[in-house]
């Protein structure tokens, strides 16, 4: 018997998103703190963010693995051994080129880990219990991230100050793989096993082409696509240069907070806004149905922008007015997160290959948000912070107007259930 979904989502989810979110986030805060500039972390982090574009190219071969439980606890257990690397990096004379190709191995660990853990997701709920404990899945993916970028990182402050931000990393890195690590036993302890039969070892390429030919087929697949990038395009500029802005000097065109601050203001108010907003997104598309909540969503999705814009706009120099405005920032995305969870899962992945499918869709997910990660260095640099922000706004708009289109196309609740 299943354990219950609140029993291993939450761990479940927490532990893709801790990997995910080192790579894609804070190692690029750490390269700020070392002297690295925008244009160069967004390049670099955008690039090893490829790993979770690449990932479909391997997907069939998860699904011949009996157990995806097994590779979720061994995916974990690498991308532990993974940080402690990175701590060790740290600590020697080629420190970037070390930590780049250890962060490399990392984002290609995590998004194997990816693949057999939303196809673990998808074979243990029906279709009304995985739009139920969506939000709980996408409110502890990037929760993971606000742990990191809140305490995680007024720890970096503090040691930073005290033991320079080389040796302060490398302790952050360190506790990263403890919690990896961990969670990997908890995991390995109360996921439930795999359901359904894999196909025969014997058709594996057989069984690639037929997976790549159904998806292709799939009706509409080609405005999907279209759909899932545009709706990535705008968040992942403003992910990417969002917390590199509140660092920035005030000269520069930044808030000027310091690393302790911005630890603060995501690792407390930002993290329970972003919770209550995921969690809150997720059970108000389980009772509207994707069709009708999308739109909702696609809105709640552009809040991230306009919020950044007028702190570009008016520099606050009061903390808690900024705590206010990235508590709202943090809801709307938690809220407006889950549609391309549940897009991705109830629309583009159904059919004989799940699993699959639904790595294809989340790769097109995130070859979309690579894309828009990569440019935003470049793009911020030319524009500076205010008017950066302002192009986000308008970035925003287009899946909004896309969506009136498509969602013609989105499969009715009765058969997607």
């Amino acid at each position: 018997m299943n354990s219950s979904p609140l029993r291993w989502v939450p761990s479940l989810y927490f532990a893709q998103g801790l990997q995910f979110f080192v790579v894609i986030l804070i190692a690029g805060l750490m390269f700020k703190n070392l002297g690295v500039s925008n244009a160069d972390i967004a390049r670099w982090t955008g690039l090893m963010g490829l790993a979770w574009a690449f990932k479909p190219l391997w997907s069939p071969l998860i699904e011949l693995v009996p157990s995806k439980k097994r590779v979720v606890v061994i995916a974990q257990a690498i991308g532990a051994a993974g940080l402690a690397a990175v701590a060790l990096a740290l600590q020697l004379p080629a420190w970037f080129a070390l930590s780049i190709a250890v962060f490399f191995v990392l984002a290609y660990a995590s998004a194997t880990h990816d693949i057999a853990c939303d196809g673990l997701y998808m074979a243990s709920l029906d279709a009304k219990r995985q739009a139920a404990y969506a939000g709980w899945q996408g409110a502890f993916f990037n929760a993971s991230k606000f742990l990191t970028l809140g305490g995680l990182l007024v720890l970096a402050g503090w040691l930073e100050k005290r033991h320079g931000v080389a040796n302060a990393w490398s302790v952050i890195f360190l506790l990263l793989a403890l919690l990896l690590a961990g969670l990997a036993v908890w995991n390995a302890k109360v996921l439930p096993p795999a359901i359904g039969k894999p196909p025969a070892r014997a058709q594996l390429w057989q069984n690639f082409a037929e997976v790549l030919v159904d998806f292709l087929k799939k009706p509409g697949i080609g405005w999907f696509f279209l759909f899932i990038v545009l709706f990535r395009f705008a968040e992942g500029q403003v992910q990417t240069i969002g917390p590199l802005f509140l660092i920035e000097p005030r000269d520069k065109g930044g808030l000027g907070l310091s690393t302790e601050q911005v630890g603060g203001i995501y690792g407390t108010a930002g993290t329970a806004a972003f919770l209550v907003g995921s969690i809150l997104g997720g059970y108000f598309t389980a009772a509207l149905g994707l069709r009708r909540a999308m739109p909702v969503l696609l809105v709640a999705m552009m809040i991230p922008n306009a919020v950044f814009w007028g702190l570009a706009k008016v520099l606050p120099t009061d903390l808690w007015l900024t705590t206010a405005a990235i508590s709202v920032e943090m809801a709307g995305y938690g809220f407006g997160f889950v549609g391309m969870i549940l897009f991705i899962m109830q629309v583009v992945a159904p059919g004989r290959f799940n699993t699959a499918h639904y790595a294809l869709g989340s790769g097109v997910m995130q070859l979309g948000f690579i894309f828009s990660k990569t440019i935003s260095g470049d793009v911020e640099q030319a524009l500076g912070y205010e008017a950066f922000f302002a192009w986000t706004v308008l970035a925003g708009l287009p899946v909004l107007l896309l969506w009136f289109w498509v969602r013609r196309r989105v499969m009715a609740p009765a058969a997607a259930a």
